[in-house]
């Protein structure tokens, strides 16, 4: 296999926020880029951002393999899980981990990266 083979978006000079290789499709941790938001305005626009990637990967969320979220406070969890189901509502779901972390920007509340199987 070559480097062909490998297809990147969305590149800088630290990461990209999607590769795709053999049919998989990896996401970057996603973070929010309106830190003045709650949980709820960071979680749902870090998921809107998620969905953004994957349609530039040619596939879905109902295609999604495995997810981790990180979250700043696990009093936060509840709330998470709570609009996870509502996005996830109608499609199979991934095999999961969720970890509290110190994020590097301490104004975010949650990142999230996901693998997902292309179309």
């Amino acid at each position: 296999m070559s480097q062909s083979d490998i297809q990147k978006y969305n590149t800088n000079e630290v990461m990209s926020a999607v590769t795709v290789f053999n049919h998989t499709v990896y996401l970057s941790g996603q973070v929010p880029n309106n830190t003045s938001l709650d949980i709820e305005g960071q979680t749902k626009e870090v998921l809107a951002k998620i969905d953004e990637l994957l349609a530039l990967a040619n596939t879905d969320k109902s295609r999604l393999l495995s997810a981790s979220l990180f979250i700043k406070n696990l009093d936060d969890f509840k709330t998470v899980n709570a609009i996870w189901i509502d996005w996830m509502q109608g499609h199979q779901t991934p095999s999961r981990a969720t970890i509290q972390a110190d994020l590097v920007n301490p104004d975010w509340l949650i990142e999230i990266a996901v693998i997902a199987a292309e179309k």
